[in-house]
């Protein structure tokens, strides 16, 4: 599986007229990937997504940070996913999930139903909602162990603020 994924980013980093094609993907290589491969479309978390894999912030993904990444993205552990998607939502990088990084990842990832007067107003609700969920410390904001101890109890709360992992497909 390593070689496959070394093959698919010399391939890929061949085709692109990227600047940086001799170390790997930009933001743009990568975001062009992460939509035809697995589907998304959310600029914000695509772009979280980047920063998540570029773990030495040079704003290019080189094929251990691709290898690694797609490590846990494709098959990583509970752990190592929960991990990944706290640092996915954690738009700051302050070792929390506030109320208004909530509110940003929510905004961008729900569709605006034309008819309501403030689609904010359901937004903010929802925010309550996963706090009151998943706020287990009851400070205001989520700490990776709040959002650990919320996934572990409901598994479904992985992708609470925005789809970061691939389906099942």
């Amino acid at each position: 599986e390593v070689e496959c994924l070394i093959k698919l980013f010399d391939t890929l980093v061949a085709e692109s007229s990227s600047r940086f094609a001799a170390a790997g993907f930009d933001r743009n290589m990568f975001r062009d990937t992460l939509h035809s491969a697995f589907g998304m479309t959310d600029d914000m978390i695509m772009d979280r997504v980047f920063r998540t894999f570029d773990r030495d912030n040079d704003s290019c993904i080189n094929v251990v940070e691709w290898v690694e990444g797609l490590s846990v993205f494709l098959r990583g552990t509970l752990e190592e996913r929960i991990k990944y998607c706290f640092e996915v939502y954690d738009l700051n990088g302050d070792g929390y999930i506030s109320r208004e990084e909530m509110f940003q990842m929510l905004k961008n990832s729900l569709l605006k139903q034309p008819s309501e007067e403030d689609p904010d107003e359901g937004i903010k609700d929802l925010v309550d909602i996963a706090l009151k969920k998943m706020d287990y410390d009851h400070d205001g904001k989520l700490s990776f162990m709040d959002f650990e101890k919320a996934v572990r109890d409901e598994n479904l709360l992985l992708e609470a603020f925005g789809p970061c992992l691939p389906d099942i497909k």
